[in-house]
């Protein structure tokens, strides 16, 4: 598969999964951690299914589309590692990680810590949507819908 349809597809997937889990997001109390905030297409996404509903955005580094830029208090920029270990016990109501390079050897390294990370940014029953799988004992893995192939990206319950 070429690289182009490989993009497409990650962002079908992601379209399709966080249309399907906003809904029951919107009545999970707790803000929305968006992972990765890239050019903000996601975020802009986000926004506009959950109106009114807090979401901080983290990244290396602001490469957004103006339209697409949160508000100061809301926008963390450094490591997401560590940026994000500071909002530890939240209890964001979603996590959205988009945070892959696609080099294995880089995301194997990013999935040593990245599940235990959203594990501890979630509350009791809120919902982590990620392009890197998230094994932890604490999240448990839901079906994605059927326009989304197995493990082309992934869904999870904190429990």
């Amino acid at each position: 598969m070429s690289r182009l349809e490989s993009f497409i597809r990650r962002l079908t997937a992601q379209r399709d999964i966080l249309d399907q889990v906003c809904a029951e997001v919107a009545k999970i109390e707790g803000p929305v951690l968006e992972l990765g905030l890239g050019n903000g297409r996601t975020f802009h996404h986000l926004r506009e299914r959950l109106p009114g509903r807090r979401i901080v955005a983290f990244d290396r580094a602001l490469a957004a589309h103006a339209s697409s830029i949160p508000e100061a208090e809301n926008l963390v920029l450094g490591e997401i590692r560590e940026t994000a270990s500071r909002f530890i016990g939240i209890g964001a109501a979603l996590v959205h990680a988009d945070i892959g390079t696609g080099y294995e050897d880089r995301d194997a390294v990013t999935a040593t810590w990245l599940p235990d990370l959203i594990a501890r940014l979630l509350r009791v029953g809120g919902i982590a949507v990620s392009g890197t799988p998230l094994d932890h004992p604490q999240l448990q893995r839901l079906a994605p819908p059927p326009s989304v192939p197995a493990d082309r990206y992934y869904i999870c319950r904190r429990v």
